[in-house]
């Protein structure tokens, strides 16, 4: 019997739009605002940006490099994104061009380098952690993507380069998000509009959760992170908490 292959949301125009709007969210913006901290462009790198989104990272990473660096390369599942690319290079400054660059990529199946050394810096917000892999031998969902996933990050980085990513925490609670949102929506021009946003992300949730319960996605401790970045060859591993609390923000260094 041929294995029904499960529906994967994130290549969904739908679900593209529906968490372009996340940065309007006080909890989101508390983690970029963190993840921004511990990145640290430098004039001339090249950087990546795992699940980019609409681009929110490469945006923190061209502002806070004052536009000096060579490459931003946004990798994202949906290729609907690319829309927001082209209007991300044309509102930032000074104009990136062809240094802002996206790639339709699932990196589920690795990274689309072959080679070592390449980047100065990689950069994730909430998204590696659904590296999917299913084993057909033993009929289970493992973490056999993730895992390489992140030997494939540790290998096209160059030595000294830093990985700042964020994953959630094991049985987020999206209501906590939920609540610290309302902060947002008593100071919105468009409260109707603002919760309509809001319901666009919470209606994946439930899928997110019952899927990362299933061993499908990872929301994975603190401690099991650490020894996976360890066991990729990453060092200087440290996080914190951000997201309302309902996300690791990790940095680690390769060797």
């Amino acid at each position: 019997m041929t294995k029904m292959q499960p529906r994967n949301y994130w290549r969904d125009d739908r679900c593209a739009k529906a968490f372009w709007s996340q940065y309007e969210m006080p909890a989101y913006q508390q983690l970029l605002a963190h993840t921004t901290e511990w990145m640290n462009p430098v004039p001339g790198g090249r950087w990546i940006d795992l699940g980019c989104g609409s681009g929110r990272l490469c945006r923190a990473l061209w502002t806070k490099s004052n536009g000096q660096l060579a490459e931003v390369t946004g990798l994202d599942v949906a290729a609907l994104n690319a829309k927001s690319f082209a209007k991300l290079r044309e509102s930032l400054s000074p104009p990136p061009g062809e240094r802002l660059k996206f790639e339709t990529v699932d990196f589920s199946a690795g990274l689309p380098w072959d080679s070592e050394n390449l980047f100065d810096g990689a950069v994730s917000g909430l998204a590696i952690q659904y590296a999917e892999s299913y084993s057909e031998a033993e009929q289970r969902w493992t973490t056999d993507a993730y895992d390489q996933l992140l030997r494939d990050v540790h290998r096209v980085l160059k030595p000294g380069a830093k990985f700042v990513f964020s994953m959630n925490v094991p049985e987020p609670s999206w209501g906590r998000v939920g609540w610290n949102a309302m902060r947002a929506f008593w100071s919105a021009k468009r409260k109707l509009r603002f919760l309509g946003k809001l319901y666009g992300m919470w209606s994946y949730g439930g899928w997110l959760k019952r899927e990362a319960r299933k061993g499908r996605f990872h929301y994975l401790s603190a401690e099991t992170i650490t020894a996976k970045l360890t066991d990729a060859g990453f060092t200087n591993i440290e996080y914190r908490l951000s997201f309302a609390n309902q996300a690791f923000l990790f940095r680690a260094t390769k060797r």
